[in-house]
């Protein structure tokens, strides 16, 4: 199925609210666009849980993605997406074909190209990948290397970046269920961001697996009403392409925030936006749940307590990508501002 062209251009709204406002009967003017629940689940068609425990005590709290008026529906395979013409939001949950992980990514990530062009909404901005086990082996390899052979090959088929442009990402550990992938896509190209201190994922060396990881360290995009979003990938105490403080989960983020700190530094250094880690809104992914108050006091004690990024962060339980990581952090943030010529 393909959609007819947007009447008018719609700006983008991203919004953090406590889960129950979200859902509240009439609280929109117009049908959302999408949005992501965390720490509970929802019948609403429009919002896609997180398969990840909250912790600390936190109720649950929805990423809410607003666009235009009109919002069409349909499906492309296994995609179910939502447009106004000029954003996209879609997800997959599919179940593994028994093949492996590999097959089953190339196959979910065939049909969500073939959404972009159902869509008319042909670039990527944001991926989320959520992964049963996913450093688990799978028969000699392990599963998230998997996957990544699985999502890379169907990049280089559809004609998409692998390198240079390619879309900001994450992919964590579910505790169940199949392969889960939620995406943002818009009309126009992002500009990848990448930071100085670590080497470009897609450029890891083989030691990391037979495909590198397809993704960039964070996206700038024009979101429209002079507002830019700056969507940053899944961080972790990374330094070069290895993971530095082995087993010490308070020195781990700390140096994930060192990274934060220099993406948001690349991103202000294309944009007038004034983007600061401070006032992200950020996604704390913890490997152990008791782990969670010694990552709380590390962010309160670097960023301040009252920091909007203290405010509003969302901590859950996940596996991260690397078994030697103990914590792994996603953000995004929206500002008034422009890309810079």
């Amino acid at each position: 199925m393909r959609i007819g062209t947007p009447v008018a251009a719609s700006a983008l709204t991203v919004e953090r609210t406590p889960l129950q406002s979200t859902l509240r009967t009439g609280a929109f003017a117009h049908p959302p666009l999408g949005a992501l629940a965390y720490g509970e689940s929802s019948e609403a068609a429009w919002m896609s849980g997180v398969n990840a425990p909250i912790l600390l005590g936190q109720a649950p709290q929805a990423d809410l993605l607003l666009a235009g008026a009109r919002v069409d529906t349909g499906r492309s395979g296994a995609v179910r997406w939502r447009t106004d013409g000029r954003w996209a939001f879609g997800t997959v949950d599919l179940p593994e074909d028994g093949k492996g992980l590999e097959s089953t990514a190339d196959a979910a990530y065939r049909d969500l190209f073939q959404a972009l062009q159902d869509t008319g909404c042909p670039h990527l901005l944001r991926i989320w990948n959520y992964l049963p086990r996913i450093n688990e082996d799978g028969g000699g390899l392990e599963r998230y290397r998997q996957f990544n052979m699985g999502r890379q090959q169907a990049f280089i088929d559809a004609g998409q970046a692998i390198y240079e442009g390619s879309p900001a990402a994450c992919a964590l550990g579910a505790q169940r269920g199949g392969l889960a992938i939620r995406f943002l896509a818009g009309q126009a190209a992002p500009l990848a961001i990448e930071n100085p201190r670590q080497v470009s994922a897609y450029r890891y060396p083989r030691d990391y697996g037979p495909r590198p990881p397809t993704f960039s360290r964070a996206a700038l995009a024009d979101i429209g009403a002079g507002q830019l979003a700056l969507l940053i990938s899944g961080t972790a105490s990374i330094v070069g392409h290895a993971t530095v403080h082995l087993g010490d989960v308070a020195e781990q983020t700390r140096e994930t925030l060192r990274n934060l700190d220099a993406v948001v530094e690349a991103a202000n250094q294309r944009c007038n936006a004034g983007f600061d880690v401070g006032g992200l809104h950020g996604v704390v992914y913890v490997r152990h749940p008791a782990d969670a108050p010694r990552v709380r006091d590390v962010l309160s004690d670097t960023l301040g307590a009252d920091a909007p990024f203290l405010r509003h962060a969302v901590f859950l339980q996940a596996d991260i990508c690397r078994q030697d990581l103990l914590v792994e952090i996603e953000a995004h943030a929206v500002a008034r501002g422009a890309l810079k010529a």
